[in-house]
């Protein structure tokens, strides 16, 4: 089912943290991970629980998580569709899966959750939808934003929203190396959600 070196537990390449091995800070991090409350998406069996294995860098970066996801002032909309473009960029797939049913939610249409999907373009989106996705693009695939593109981006947001919009994809630019590197599998059964070279 999964690859020889991933656990199948935890569907990934790291076991499952242990509770009695954590400290009373990871304790905390670990009762949050696992309450169904807690903000997470995928609780232990993800990025959360990657993380738990090492409880330090667990503790800082979830306030960070935390603050770009809900306290930005970015909005759920903008948040998902930069989330989304930024593991499209990086066929994140495990990120993928977890964050299209949120988008969902937050009122993404289908039709634009394909455009990501297909690197569609984006003639005839609003115009905050459209810099969001062009943006990762360009940050992501190009690796050079351009000009224009940083203009548009300025004008939209804002230098405060900008600069948290920006940080938001950096860090799932960073779970999805995470997912990456620790090989963190799709649930049993579910097929990649985004296509596959």
């Amino acid at each position: 089912m999964y690859p020889q070196d991933v656990d199948p537990e935890s569907g990934c390449r790291l076991p499952l943290p242990r509770y009695e091995e954590l400290d009373e800070a990871g304790r905390r991090t670990y009762d949050s991970l696992v309450d169904p409350g807690g903000g997470t998406i995928r609780g232990l069996r993800g990025p959360g629980g990657i993380l738990l294995h090492s409880p330090e860098l667990s503790r800082h970066t979830r306030p960070l998580n935390r603050y770009l996801r809900h306290e930005a002032g970015l909005g759920g909309r903008v948040r998902e569709l930069a989330i989304l473009t930024t593991a499209r960029e990086l066929d994140s797939q495990f990120e993928w899966a977890a964050h299209e049913p949120v988008a969902l939610g937050e009122g993404i249409s289908q039709e634009i959750i394909e455009i990501i999907k297909h690197r569609k373009g984006t003639n005839g989106l609003n115009e905050a939808d459209a810099i969001v996705i062009e943006l990762g693009r360009e940050i992501f695939g190009a690796r050079k934003v351009a000009s224009a593109t940083f203009a548009r981006s300025l004008r939209q947001f804002g230098r405060r929203a900008l600069v948290d919009l920006v940080a938001l994809m950096g860090n799932y630019a960073g779970t999805a190396a995470l997912l990456t590197a620790f090989d963190m599998q799709l649930d049993p059964g579910q097929s990649p959600p985004l296509p596959t070279l």
